[in-house]
Parts: structure tokens; C-alpha cells; sequence
């Protein structure tokens, strides 16, 4: 119930305001999200590389019904590609790319815009010398993701996707692109979504999730295991060591500003961690979702505010 709250409440304007007006929540967001420009992005990729972790990072800004808005993320995506390059900092950093961001909810022709921005992307990745991952979004967006990652695998087969343990549908997804050169970031999932599509219950998505992770970690693809739960890291440990994976085969990934402790002890047992980090002034969303999922992260945010006050 607190967790559905929280979700409504990310998508709620007038709660955003009150917010965003608060004085004492930008100090406390910045745990979660290191700024909002691309300085920003690099400085936080140079700080986590030098703690021997890899960075994927996502520029804020979904459901765009502004085609220059969607022009605008891609401008900074290609900027921020063109800096990690020139500092050094590409090969231990990629970006994730919500397709809402660039385009896809715009009406009549969103899906062929978003695909066009996600190839400029791509296009300056390439000549970065990193990769791109597609996020996944609310399940109505499913279908679409997956058609134009299809698209984007012709000439950029080094795409990678996103697939969320808590939708029904996700183990045949997982089975359909366990293949060779494919990389599938699997995570539980953090949008409420009706339970004719989603499984409502924690102890559902977890089996759900472990399902998935040995349909990847038994595949031919590359796994990239998107979770904090101790349990699920050491369920991937067995299964990527009983398919016989060695630390490049496949990679833990955990959200900025969690777990960083647990973040660095992966990375120096030798483990590949990549650290999801969202940057931009389109933070409440990503904020509230990250509330969502963890009444630890909420009783986090509820202390410092009442510490600060």
C-alpha cells in the first residue's frame, strides 16, 4: 500500500511542487542523484571509476510529449558520450536511455522519432567506444522497447535491454533474448502495474526473478543482474559459477547512492559492479520510485529531513 502510494505520488504534480519547494529535500535527493548537469555525470563516473566500479548513466526526463525536449536529451546524451570519451572514462561508462525521453509518446510518429534519437545515441557511443541500454518503462510500453531494440541490433547489436522480474510475460522475454551478444539488465521492476500483467507479491517476484536470472545465466548472452537483495547477489554468484561464467561474463548493477559499501566489496572480490546513475533537473520521478522500493530508502529520506529541520 505505501509503496503504491509513493508511486502515485511520483506521477502527482501538486506533490511535486510542495516537493520541489521544500528547502530541505534537494541535500537528501543528492544521496540518490549526484546533480542535474553533465559536469555533474562525469564528475560522479570519475569518483565511482576510481573505486574500481563501472557506470551506466541515465539522463532524466521521460514521457516527453515536446519534440524539442526529446531533441534536447539527445544533444546532452551525445555531449556527455563525447566527454567521458575525451577524459578517459568511456570504457568504465555507458548510458541507459529511457525511449520516452527522445520521443516515443509522441503522437502519430513517437516510436519511428525515438528510434531515430536512439540511433544518434548509439551513434555517438560507437564512436565513444561504449554501449547503450535501453530501460524498460510501464508494461504498455513493452512491446514497443523490444521493437525498436530489434531495430537499433541490425546495426548496433551491442544494444542492451532491460527486462523486469515482476511482469508475467518476462521469463519468455528472457528466453527470446538469451543469445549470443545480447545484454539483458534484469531488475524486479519499480511501476505499479495491474496484476493481470505484474505479480503483485514479493515472494513472487523473487522466484520470478530467479527464474529469469537462470534462463540468462544458463543462455548465451551477457547478464547484467540489477538488484541490492544480498539474496539475489549470491543466488547470481551460484548460478553464473555452476554455468561456468567468470567475472567478465556477466555483471551485478545497483543504483547510485545504495548499498555503496556492498558496491565496493563485489568490486574488490574481483566482481563487475555498475553503478546506475541518473542525472538532470527531472529528478522527482526517479526519486519516488527509488522511495518505492525500499522502506529503508523512505525512513532515510524521512531522518535526514527531520535532522535537517
Amino acid at each position: 500500500m505505501l509503496r503504491s502510494a509513493l508511486l502515485t505520488a511520483g506521477r502527482s504534480p501538486s506533490v511535486r511542487r510542495l516537493v520541489e519547494a521544500n528547502p530541505l529535500t534537494k541535500p537528501v535527493v543528492r544521496r540518490f542523484v549526484p546533480g542535474t548537469t553533465a559536469e555533474d555525470a562525469v564528475r560522479a563516473t570519475r569518483e565511482l571509476s576510481e573505486h574500481g566500479l563501472h557506470v551506466t548513466l541515465d539522463r532524466l526526463g521521460e514521457d516527453t510529449l515536446d519534440l524539442s525536449q526529446a531533441d534536447t536529451t539527445v544533444r546532452d546524451y551525445r555531449r556527455v558520450l563525447g566527454v567521458l570519451a575525451d577524459q578517459g572514462l568511456a570504457e568504465r561508462a555507458e548510458v541507459s536511455v529511457k525511449l520516452s525521453a527522445v520521443g516515443q509518446f509522441l503522437p502519430d510518429d513517437g516510436e519511428k522519432v525515438a528510434l531515430d534519437n536512439a540511433r544518434l545515441i548509439c551513434e555517438a557511443a560507437s564512436a565513444a567506444g561504449t554501449t547503450v541500454t535501453l530501460d524498460m518503462e510501464d508494461h504498455t510500453t513493452t512491446d514497443s522497447t523490444l521493437g525498436i531494440l530489434r531495430d537499433l541490433r541490425v546495426d548496433f547489436p551491442w544494444v542492451g535491454a532491460v527486462l523486469q522480474a515482476y511482469l508475467r510475460r518476462t521469463e519468455q522475454d528472457c528466453r527470446d533474448l538469451a543469445t549470443t551478444g545480447s545484454r539483458i539488465r534484469l531488475c524486479k521492476g519499480a511501476y505499479a502495474e495491474p496484476e493481470s500483467v505484474a505479480y503483485q507479491q514479493k515472494s513472487e517476484v523473487d522466484r520470478s526473478y530467479v527464474r529469469c536470472l537462470k534462463v540468462l545465466m544458463a543462455g548465451a548472452g551477457y547478464p547484467m543482474v540489477a538488484t541490492h537483495d544480498p539474496r539475489m547477489v549470491t543466488i547470481a554468484g551460484e548460478l553464473a559459477s555452476r554455468n561456468g561464467r567468470t567475472a567478465e561474463d556477466f555483471e551485478y548493477q545497483m543504483l547510485y547512492g545504495i548499498r555503496p559499501d556492498e558496491q565496493r566489496r563485489l568490486a574488490a572480490e574481483g566482481g563487475t559492479v555498475r553503478v546506475y546513475t541518473a542525472y538532470g533537473d527531472e529528478w522527482y520521478g526517479y526519486f519516488m520510485r527509488r522511495l518505492a522500493e525500499r522502506p529503508a530508502n523512505l525512513a532515510f529520506f524521512l531522518r535526514s529531513l527531520a535532522t535537517r529541520g
